[in-house]
Formats: structure tokens, C-alpha cells, sequence
């Protein structure tokens, strides 16, 4: 059993803050081993029969667990788990609660009530780095190749049947458990074709036509891939100038293993690392600053900055994202900072081992290792939600 010491702090501080804890994150992301790692809990299944029968009377059930930490795990089962959750917060102060659910609490008809202002929410996203170093995990590029959930990464040997394995149990247990679509090959097509164009601008016309569905249940289809952690849209940032893309989002995928998966990626490649690990760069933010407003910028030139924190009352902070440092372009820094030149511009490399700055002309670039980039915005207090 290995200790994931970031996501227990962070569980234990936002007890402090609210008795109720919305734990979100994909399928296999390690919510139920996470959970019972903690001290002094009550583990209860909601998948179980008999321990959903336990929870038909809220009151009851919950006056039985006075006192005590609670983990009602995939909590999406019940009938109507919002109205055991609300109780709880309401009534039984003195219970604390960890309910675990593979989407957006209040995204789903499952949900009657989004608990708003009466639960803390946290999202355990794919292995981080804290996660990796738990795991005993050294080699970055098995990371990037297996991708972060825990038991593909931590398996001896490449796991392929699992990621279907995986896909056919996320359209069963999530996607119909919670959404109830019909054509299940249309939307796991999308799926697919999402993943393997992972990082790309996204044009819901050319999967409407490879999918055969209209537009309009492209856009639905991809709502429900953000709601559920699987995919994330990354929106441009624009202050209205007209030499600015401003419509088309980025999506990327939740997990470079399922990208590498869909692309037929099965060992390291240098040609591949740029894009596998500009994914775990935005994977690290969501995990470390704990939101996902996370923009990208590109220009009618073509200039693009991979990914733009926005944060109001300051100036941007543009994070270009570089396997070498030594792929830096200061042509995409030049343009970018031409239309925000109060901008901070950091390039993210792994092969940067002490936080230095480069020069380019007026324009000052700061080069840093990841850990250094978090730690900067963390210190700055960067919180975009």
C-alpha cells in the first residue's frame, strides 16, 4: 500500500472547512484505495444492495455514525444521494463525509441538489508528481507512456486489453448509470477519435460527419466527457483584439495513457514527448492549483502559447511547455507578450534543473523545471477558480 500524502493533507484540511466532501475523479483513478487509507473510517459500498438498503432511512443511518469519518463510495448509486448528503450537512454535524462519484456533482439528473456552499469539493486527478514519487515511479517517460491511473502504471507490463476494458466499464457504469445515452458505438467512436487527436483545436463538424450524429449531440457528447473528468476544454484567452482566435477550444484528453493508447504509441519516442508531456504539465496544474480555468492563446499567424492563467486584477502568466528548453521558440513569447506586455512568461522543461532567465531584447523569459513553475504560482497564490 502506498501513501498518497498530497490528497490525504488535502482531504483532512478541507474537513476542517466543511463536513461533507465531494470526491470526484475518473474510473480507476484510485478514489476507494485513497479513502480507506485514512485513519479511523467507515467504508461503506454503495454499488452493494444491502449497504444502499442500510441508507433508505437517512436519519437513522446517519444518527448511527455520530462522531465519525464516513466513506460512501460511489455514491451515484443511490436513489437519491443528494438528500442523504444534504442531511448530513445540515443535521449531523458532528459526522464527516467523503462521498466519491465519477463526475461533476450536480452535472447529473441523478442529482437533485448541488449541495451548493454545503460540501467541500476535491478532484483526484491521474498520478502527479508527488503521486509518481509515492508509487516509487522514476522513469517520467513510463508516466507518460502507461499514463497516471494507478494500477496501469504500476502494472509489469503494459497493460493494453485494460484501457477497452476500461472504456466498455465507463460507458456502462458512468455514462448509462448517470446520462442514459442511446448509440453507445457513436459516442465511443468519439471518444476514441477525441483521444487520439488529443491537444488539437477541436471542430465538432468534422466528428459529427465520423460519427454520424448531428452537431449539436457532438456538443452534448463532449459536455458529458468534461462533466465526467475524461476530457478537458481548454477555452482561448482574449481580451477582444481582433488578431485573436478567439472561438475554437482545445480538448485534451484526461490521461496520456489513453492518448498513447488511441495513437498507437507503445515505447518512448523523442517525437512524441513534446505533446505527451504538455499534457502532464496541464495535468499538474489542475492537480496542484486545483481548478480547471486553464486557458490557451494563438493568433492568426499561427503563434499559439499552450496554456494562459488568467487572473483578475493581474497581469496573465503564459506557460509555454517544452520537453528541451532547447525547442524554445521566442518568436510565440515575442508575439504574445507584443499584446500583454505586462505579462509573466515562463517556459516549462524537464531537462531544466536550476530556474534561470533568458533574454530577448526588452523581453524577459523565465526557464523552470515543473515542480519551480507550481511552486511560483502557489507562492503568488494562483488560484483561477
Amino acid at each position: 500500500m502506498w501513501t498518497r500524502s498530497f490528497w490525504i493533507a488535502e482531504l483532512v484540511r478541507l474537513w476542517t472547512t466543511r463536513t461533507v466532501i465531494w470526491l470526484s475523479g475518473v474510473r480507476r483513478a484510485g478514489k476507494t484505495t485513497l479513502c480507506q487509507s485514512l485513519p479511523d473510517i467507515e467504508y461503506f459500498d454503495c454499488e452493494l444492495p444491502r449497504q444502499r438498503r442500510a441508507m433508505d432511512d437517512p436519519e437513522a443511518f446517519l444518527a448511527s455514525l455520530k462522531g465519525k469519518r464516513v466513506i460512501l463510495d460511489e455514491v451515484h448509486r443511490l436513489r437519491n444521494p443528494s438528500e442523504l448528503l444534504k442531511i448530513a450537512a445540515d443535521h449531523f454535524p458532528t459526522v464527516h463525509i467523503i462521498a466519491t462519484g465519477s463526475s461533476t456533482l450536480g452535472a447529473t439528473r441523478k442529482f437533485r441538489d448541488a449541495l451548493t456552499g454545503r460540501k467541500a469539493e476535491l478532484w483526484l486527478t491521474p498520478a502527479m508528481s508527488a503521486d509518481s514519487q509515492a508509487f516509487h515511479v522514476e522513469d517520467l517517460s513510463r508516466r507518460l507512456y502507461r499514463g497516471g491511473l494507478p494500477p496501469f502504471l504500476l502494472a509489469s507490463r503494459l497493460p493494453e486489453g485494460d484501457y477497452q476494458e476500461w472504456m466498455d466499464s465507463y460507458w456502462a457504469k458512468d455514462i448509462q448509470e448517470l446520462f442514459r445515452l442511446e448509440r453507445r458505438q457513436s459516442f465511443l467512436h468519439f471518444v476514441e477519435l477525441l483521444l487520439a487527436a488529443s491537444g488539437g483545436i477541436f471542430e465538432a463538424t468534422r466528428y459529427s460527419r465520423a460519427c454520424e450524429v448531428s452537431r449539436p449531440t457532438i456538443t452534448n457528447y463532449l459536455s458529458i466527457l468534461e462533466t465526467t473528468f475524461v476530457a478537458h476544454v481548454v477555452r482561448p484567452f482574449s481580451t477582444g483584439k481582433t488578431a485573436e482566435i478567439v472561438a475554437a477550444p482545445k480538448v485534451y484528453g484526461f490521461d496520456t495513457g489513453f492518448v498513447c493508447y488511441y495513437r498507437g504509441w507503445v515505447s518512448p519516442r523523442t517525437d512524441d514527448m513534446g505533446l505527451l508531456w504538455e499534457h502532464y504539465v496541464l495535468n499538474e496544474l489542475h492537480a496542484r492549483l486545483r481548478t480547471r480555468r486553464v486557458n490557451y492563446w494563438r493568433d492568426k499567424q499561427g503563434h499559439e502559447v499552450d496554456f494562459v492563467l488568467d487572473r483578475r486584477g493581474h497581469p496573465p502568466i503564459a506557460i509555454e511547455c517544452k520537453w528541451s528548453e532547447r525547442d524554445f521558440d521566442p518568436a510565440v513569447a515575442k508575439a504574445f507578450s507584443a499584446r500583454y506586455p505586462s505579462a509573466e512568461l515562463f517556459v516549462v522543461a524537464q531537462d531544466v534543473e536550476r530556474t534561470h532567465q533568458k533574454g530577448y531584447g526588452a523581453l524577459k523569459v523565465s526557464f523552470v523545471g515543473l515542480e519551480a513553475l507550481i511552486r511560483t504560482l502557489e507562492a503568488s497564490d494562483v488560484r483561477v477558480n
